[in-house]
């Protein structure tokens, strides 16, 4: 049965932290020259491999921007052998259904207290939540304009079930809300509806829906003895088309206890995903990087997922997240003075491209590094440059600032500039599409109702004012 979490969860604990923390630094047994060689060599990395790589040497302080080039050179050259110079973008809308969250994530500033959304509260907040019906508009306005891909990403609304039968379940306990982090639908202003029941609003007119995290799995067979392939396999039967392998943060649980100690451990993570895949799903995998954790904990991460795609094969993507600090619990408790450099978002490509053999596509993110330092991640590794998005909130709240929308002419502009080739794809990168830069305008064509005209810079009209979304991993 899945453990009760403590629903009042809030930022008392990154109070908690106020003052000194860290981890020791990385040490390895392993040279950084002889991690290079083994890359140049074609040899699997090991952790101590990649933990060179990424420190550029754990002999010596600092990032050597020397050896920095020479990994992200040798990457680059990984990149075009193994994909070739095309670089793929996607057509897509981020919806999701709801900011209540009681979670407590010390990186977030997406989330509101679930508390506020209750009918008989008068707490100012932000937030907002959708009934299955505002959210399948909010797909049928997409794709009107040619989006063929729906993200949604949302927070743990204590009211959201897997299904009515869940629902039954979690009424049943003596202490709900303290036992399973659960109120019923009636006592909150708006009802989300169940799990199912917004998949099914959001899967219409042929759209492929990406939905459904490890975390958000979870909540959706709390307090049952439900295994994640049949909270997946009841998923897939709604609509469900991928899973995104976000709430990864970091894989490595001493750095989970300090971040989000509220939040599945690694094995659950991996479990969740392995039942999605089980359950004929593909999904992708993502790292959040930048904040306490050290290039070791870096390196064990990418450990996992190689792992999980040992086992599964069946991620599509690797998609590096850089920490966005701004607005976050961490940064005003003082827990981190910044999220990462430039020249470590870089090698982070670099060593995923390196490390992740068995994981064809690495992404760059204009959401989390502007236009240009994006197309500078090109060059280290990285060969997808995410999608339209239309409307982006939780990059947004942590203090983002590089905006919430790329037009496919865009995309051919940047692209073409580094000497690329433009890609539409669809998510799972089996369908591609090379544009012609010179035969414009541009605009999508792999989407049901897609004929190629350009895109609009707004989100669609049925997205309520304060609604937001997540850059989960596309």
């Amino acid at each position: 049965m899945n453990p009760a979490r403590d629903p009042e969860a809030t930022d008392r604990d990154a109070a908690a932290l106020d003052g000194e923390f860290g981890f020791a630094e990385p040490s390895t047994d392993q040279s950084f020259e002889n991690a290079l060689a083994a890359a140049r060599a074609g040899d699997r990395l090991t952790v101590d491999d990649a933990t060179e790589l990424l420190a550029t040497g754990t002999d010596t302080a600092g990032i050597d921007p020397v050896r920095k080039e020479r990994v992200l050179e040798l990457a680059d050259r990984r990149r075009r052998e193994e994909v070739g110079d095309e670089v793929t973008f996607v057509a897509n809308l981020n919806n999701n259904v709801t900011t209540a969250c009681n979670t407590g994530c010390l990186f977030c500033n997406f989330k509101d207290s679930a508390h506020a959304f209750e009918a008989d509260s008068d707490a100012d907040h932000a937030g907002f939540t959708k009934t299955p019906a505002e959210s399948r508009a909010v797909v049928e306005d997409a794709l009107d304009m040619g989006v063929y891909e729906v993200c949604s990403v949302s927070g743990l609304h204590p009211a959201l079930a897997l299904n009515e039968e869940h629902h039954e379940i979690l009424r049943s306990y003596d202490d709900p809300e303290s036992a399973v982090n659960y109120k019923p639908p009636e006592r909150y202003a708006t009802d989300p509806g169940t799990y199912v029941e917004q998949i099914e609003a959001m899967s219409v007119g042929g759209v492929h829906l990406h939905s459904m995290t490890p975390e958000e799995a979870y909540h959706a067979a709390r307090g049952t003895d439900w295994d994640y392939e049949r909270v997946y396999r009841e998923l897939a039967a709604a609509g469900l088309d991928s899973a995104p392998g976000t709430a990864a943060e970091i894989l490595v649980d001493e750095v989970r206890d300090v971040i989000c100690p509220g939040k599945i451990r690694t094995d659950d993570w991996v479990a969740a995903m392995e039942g999605a895949m089980a359950a004929g799903l593909d999904t992708t995998s993502t790292m959040m990087y930048g904040h306490v954790e050290t290039v070791a904990h870096r390196a064990e991460h990418l450990k996992v997922i190689r792992d999980l795609q040992d086992r599964t094969g069946g991620i599509t993507e690797f998609v590096p997240l850089s920490f966005i600090h701004q607005n976050t619990p961490l940064y005003r408790h003082g827990v981190v003075e910044s999220g990462p450099s430039r020249d470590e978002d870089e090698l982070v490509v670099a060593v995923a491209r390196l490390f992740l053999d068995n994981i064809d596509h690495v992404q760059a993110s204009w959401v989390k590094s502007g236009d240009a330092h994006g197309l500078k991640l090109l060059n280290c590794g990285a060969d997808d440059f995410m999608g339209t998005i239309l409307s982006e909130e939780i990059t947004k709240r942590a203090g983002g600032e590089y905006g919430e929308f790329r037009s496919f002419e865009d995309y051919v502009d940047m692209i073409t500039a580094i000497g690329r080739t433009p890609v539409e794809r669809s998510t799972d990168y089996r369908t591609r599409r090379r544009i012609d830069p010179e035969n414009g305008p541009h605009g999508p064509r792999l989407g049901p109702r897609a004929d190629g005209t350009p895109m609009v810079s707004q989100p669609p009209k049925s997205e309520p004012p304060s609604a937001g979304s997540a850059d989960a991993d596309d």
